[in-house]
């Protein structure tokens, strides 16, 4: 990884903080943040790849944006975590951007299962599950049941980018 390269993925990581941080506190995503990162991951790509680099930037963002879309469309997620895992797109290749939104989607699902299991809503949690199994319909947490609180999957998309970099970094460098 060149200086270039590793400037771009340090520029992204700290933006990915920041969102993580705002996350966390109130559990927002800053528009202007993500456009700014739009903004400089484009001209990222663009500076270490030439002119090819817009379109890789450009399909990144849509890959991002595509695969967490549904998972907003079906309320399992806020807009911007949408919008996040575009804006990440846009500092990676579009088969990186693929790899870094399957190891958020998964980040996400290990983040769940850890916060049911340390608020010890494991039994309560798959009641529900199970009742909603049997009824062949959706019902909708309790007001004291963990899985309807707000989840800052901005964390989710921080680790699953971070676990994708394992797949493209030489062992040993």
């Amino acid at each position: 990884m060149g200086k270039e390269q590793l400037f771009v993925v340090a520029l992204m990581l700290g933006l990915l903080g920041i969102a993580v941080v705002s996350d966390l506190r109130r559990h927002r995503i800053p528009n202007l943040l993500v456009l700014v990162g739009l903004g400089l991951g484009i001209a990222g790509q663009v500076y270490s790849s030439g002119v090819i680099g817009f379109g890789y930037g450009l399909l990144g963002m849509l890959i991002g944006f595509a695969v967490f879309l549904p998972l907003y469309a079906f309320g399992g997620m806020a807009a911007g975590d949408v919008k996040l895992m575009a804006m990440v797109g846009t500092f990676l290749t579009p088969q990186h951007a693929l790899w870094a939104a399957f190891f958020s989607l998964i980040a996400g699902g290990a983040c769940g299962v850890l916060i049911v299991l340390v608020r010890g809503q494991v039994q309560q949690t798959m009641g529900r599950y199970w009742q909603m199994m049997r009824a062949r319909a959706y019902f909708s947490p309790a007001d004291d049941e963990v899985a309807g609180k707000p989840f800052p999957y901005s964390v989710a998309i921080l680790l699953g980018t971070l676990a994708s970099f394992y797949l493209w970094l030489p062992l040993g460098q």
